[in-house]
């Protein structure tokens, strides 16, 4: 049988820096599946889990050089920005053990029994158990927080789900790494080290997807690779949920009163988060609706002066370059577009950043102007000039589903008095799952109240893939009528063992 090598490679150079791999065949993910659903059994002891996401965390953190080092070879990020990354990934491990530790994410109910009720009501004790072996498809963009042990693994363990990841080609080294160290931690914790398992190549991904023993997928990357997976997930014989996080624009809209109020502060805001990490940010402003007018013209002058200041920079890999550079030119070649600012290529391996501008009836009316709908993955972002609310409402109305949506407002339109600022969080409520006042999209918090997903084609479920319920994915719940206490798992049990927050008859 032929093997096809697993190479890393130098987005700086083009170059082959080793061979970490080989991709794997449909008989080594069959065993990697099967050995990862084995170990459903160990995991399933939820101090043990938390220990585990802890001791990953500590290892992680004390590989930092030789982690930042590896992922910074292969992707060009920059030390910097890795190195706020893997702080952001251990600390989502730590978060998702202390969420094992305190329980509420098995959402205990208990309903006493009530013959007086009509119809009578029997005893009922429901919580959540794990769904089994999860597919994690790692991200390009995040080499360590959407990664091996980003948080789709983490809150997969947190659940009790074992995990097998198919590796990113963009990383190899990093997730081998990676990979080697949630092992190791595991191992330290008393678990079989296939809790966590690494796979290679496109094919292993189908397979992964595929596999009878997978109970559940997390996604994060592209709409058509994404759509694939997720209409594969749902043609099995058994159905399985995928949750995929695909491609969003992120619109934001500027209003004319902020435009009046903060025109330069705005430009040079926009300038900072659509070149953020080279624009490769699944949250950067993709379309921006500036009022027509001087304070729109400030913003755009403001922007053409910022992005005149910002070094060329390196893509994740040569495809994306290519993609980037034909996308901005037959965006550009569009009836009224303009390039104020021309995005493309910067050099051999880098490329530029720059914005594209239509007006807003220009791009309503058609003429192919629906390729300006999806997202251009670079730093490269479309101004669209507006001359109302209405037009502005119009636009929005082509807009599918988002990641995030984000409003720029003056100082009397955040004081809460009914008006346009209130009709316009009603109308991007409806496109997008996180809305943002008077910042900026990129930077999604790891937090409780998060929510990182939205309308598709943004993601493929209504759930969020940062935060603590995160963990809700990889859970199902599971109701106990009349059940003697002795044959109750230990979380329903009347004596509550485990000292886990209930909620009982309705209290």
């Amino acid at each position: 049988m032929t093997t096809t090598p697993v190479w890393s490679v130098d987005p700086r150079t083009g170059k082959q820096r080793e061979q970490v791999a080989v991709e794997a065949t449909p008989r080594e993910v069959d065993e990697a599946v099967r050995a990862a659903h084995a170990a459903r059994g160990p995991l399933a002891d939820a101090a043990v889990r938390a220990a585990f996401l802890r001791t990953a965390a500590a290892l992680l953190d004390e590989a930092a050089a030789h982690v930042i080092e590896a992922a910074d070879a292969e992707t060009a990020l920059g030390p910097g920005r890795l190195t706020g990354e893997l702080a952001r990934t251990t600390g989502q491990l730590r978060a998702f053990a202390d969420a094992v530790d305190e329980g509420s994410y098995l959402d205990i109910r208990i309903d006493r029994a009530d013959p007086s009720l009509t119809p009578p009501r029997p005893e009922l004790r429901r919580y959540k158990v794990p769904l089994g072996v999860v597919a994690v498809y790692a991200a390009s963009n995040f080499p360590l927080a959407f990664s091996v042990p980003g948080g789709d693994t983490a809150s997969a363990l947190a659940a009790g789900c074992p995990v097998v990841v198919k590796a990113h080609p963009d990383h190899p080294a990093t997730s081998e790494l990676c990979a080697s160290l949630l092992r190791r931690a595991a191992v330290a914790s008393g678990l079989p080290p296939e809790v966590v398992s690494v796979v290679h190549g496109f094919d292993a991904g189908l397979e992964l997807v595929r596999h009878p023993l997978v109970a559940a997928a997390g996604f994060t990357g592209s709409i058509r690779g994404g759509r694939a997976l997720f209409d594969a997930a749902a043609a099995r014989p058994v159905p399985i949920p995928f949750h995929g996080e695909l491609g969003s624009l992120n619109p934001v809209v500027i209003t004319p009163a902020a435009a009046a109020e903060r025109a330069e502060e705005i430009g040079s805001g926009l300038a900072g988060s659509m070149t953020l990490g080279v624009g490769q940010f699944c949250v950067k402003p993709g379309l921006v609706l500036v009022p027509d007018g001087a304070d729109g013209d400030r913003i755009t002058g403001e922007l053409t002066k910022a992005l005149g200041e910002i070094e060329p920079g390196v893509l994740l890999d040569r495809r994306m370059r290519e993609n980037f550079i034909t996308g901005v030119r037959e965006r550009a070649a569009l009836p009224g577009v303009e390039a104020p600012v021309t995005p493309g290529s910067g050099g051999e391996h880098t490329v530029g950043a720059g914005y594209l501008t239509v007006r807003a009836g220009d791009f309503l009316a058609g003429d192919g102007h629906d390729l300006l709908l999806e997202e251009c993955f670079g730093p490269v972002t479309v101004v669209v000039r507006y001359g109302g609310q209405a037009e502005a409402g119009a636009v929005l109305g082509r807009l599918g589903g988002n990641l995030s949506a984000t409003l720029q407002l003056s100082a009397a339109e955040t004081e809460g008095a009914p008006g346009p600022a209130a009709e316009l969080i009603g109308q991007v409520t409806r496109l997008a799952g996180r809305i943002v006042v008077n910042g900026w999209p990129t930077g999604v918090a790891v937090a409780p109240a998060q929510h990182h997903g939205g309308p598709y084609p943004a993601a493929t479920s209504h759930s969020t893939s940062v935060g603590g319920t995160a963990i809700e994915r990889w859970l199902r719940p599971v109701a106990y009528q009349s059940v003697p206490d002795a044959l109750l798992p230990a979380e329903l049990r009347e004596a509550n063992p485990l000292g886990l927050p209930r909620r009982v008859t309705g209290a």
